[in-house]
């Protein structure tokens, strides 16, 4: 038995030992957000004339990623809730609607525009103001998320 409690004291100094000096090496973190081949660009943010309703987030999508995914849900920074929308035609008038999930594949490039897909933003923050940013996020199935910077402008500003 002292043989034993000998040798687990040995193992015991050998690991101390080892923690002392340098660390052995550690591979590269990687980034924990964003979408491998996602890059979103022109994004603004016009908010709504009247106090209280929901503002509208444009931008410019760009997919060259490998793997195929689904845009499936946003966030913004400063809004309760966030919802993609886009407009269709019912009994012929044309109105907006929640998307359902938006299958990308390498090469894919998607406006968000008036008038077209937009990401609704519901319940702003009144400390979001024109001239000022925010962040947006989209959300792809299975959880994986890109964010961005986003430009505040006002209601009647170049949307």
């Amino acid at each position: 038995m002292p043989g034993k409690l000998f040798a687990v004291a040995l193992m015991g100094a050998a690991l101390t030992l080892s923690g002392c000096g340098e660390s052995p090496e550690q591979p590269a973190a990687t980034d924990a957000v964003g979408i491998p081949g996602m890059k979103i660009s022109n994004a603004r943010m016009v908010l709504a004339p009247v106090a209280g309703n929901p503002a509208a987030v444009y931008f410019d999508l760009a997919y060259d990623g490998d793997r195929q995914v689904a845009l499936n849900r946003a966030e913004v920074t400063g809004a309760n809730s966030a919802a993609f929308h886009d407009y269709a035609e019912f009994e012929d008038i044309r109105q907006m609607q929640e998307m359902l999930p938006v299958p990308l594949k390498k090469g894919d490039r998607i406006t968000f525009e008036p008038g077209g897909k937009h990401l609704m933003a519901m319940d702003v923050s009144p400390d979001l103001k024109p001239g000022g940013t925010t962040e947006a996020a989209v959300i792809v199935s299975g959880g994986k998320k890109q964010t961005f910077p986003v430009e505040i402008r006002a209601a009647g500003d170049e949307r």
